[in-house]
C-alpha cells in the first residue's frame, strides 16, 4: 500500500447572513444588504449567500482603520465609539 502524503487544507468558516447579522448585532435585512451591495464580500450558493470568515474580518477592519480618531473634549471617561460602514 502506497503511503499518501495528502496535506488536507482546512476549509474555510462560511456564515450565513442571519449569523453575519448575529455578529454585527444588526438587523438581518441590514446584513442582507451590506452583502447583496457587496461591502461584505460573498458567494451566492444557490439562492443563499455565504460569507467567509475572513470577508466579515476585513469588513471590521476597514471600519476600525475608517473611525477618526477624535480627542475627547469634555473630559468624561469612556469607551470609544466606532462606526463600522454600514
Amino acid at each position: 500500500m502506497k503511503n499518501q502524503d495528502k496535506s488536507l487544507t482546512p476549509s474555510p468558516t462560511l456564515y450565513t447572513v442571519r449569523e453575519i447579522a448575529d455578529i454585527l448585532r444588526i438587523h438581518p435585512r441590514t446584513a442582507y444588504r451590506l452583502v447583496q451591495e457587496g461591502r461584505i464580500r460573498g458567494i451566492k450558493v444557490g439562492s443563499q449567500w455565504r460569507v467567509p470568515e475572513s470577508s466579515l474580518l476585513e469588513y471590521i477592519e476597514y471600519g476600525l482603520q475608517a473611525a477618526p480618531k477624535k480627542e475627547k473634549k469634555d473630559g468624561k471617561d469612556g469607551p470609544e465609539q466606532l462606526k463600522l460602514p454600514i
